[in-house]
């Protein structure tokens, strides 16, 4: 008998993903080293990358400990015309 997590739900729809990250994997997605996603999931940073490599980049094996965190950071927009008022 299969048990309820195999079984497709009633609109055909695939069972939802275990809702709970890893904090590595969390730690991952907030740091700025991290590529692009559309590019692959694997950390950019000059001494971590020869090691871990582009293929099968493992957060959990990487970013708990990582001394090379830092955190992603959106890009403020700037007001031009007020900068350009006080430096003239």
């Amino acid at each position: 008998m299969p048990s309820s997590g195999d079984t497709p739900s009633p609109d055909g729809a695939a069972p939802a993903a275990d809702p709970l990250v890893a904090p590595a994997v969390m730690k991952f997605k907030s740091c700025r080293w991290r590529c692009a996603p559309e590019d692959g999931e694997f950390c950019t940073h000059r001494d971590v990358l020869p090691f871990a490599g582009k293929n099968d980049f493992k957060a959990e094996s990487w970013c708990p400990e990582c001394a090379f965190y830092k955190l992603r950071r959106t890009p403020k927009k700037r007001d031009w015309a007020a900068e350009r008022a006080n430096n003239y």
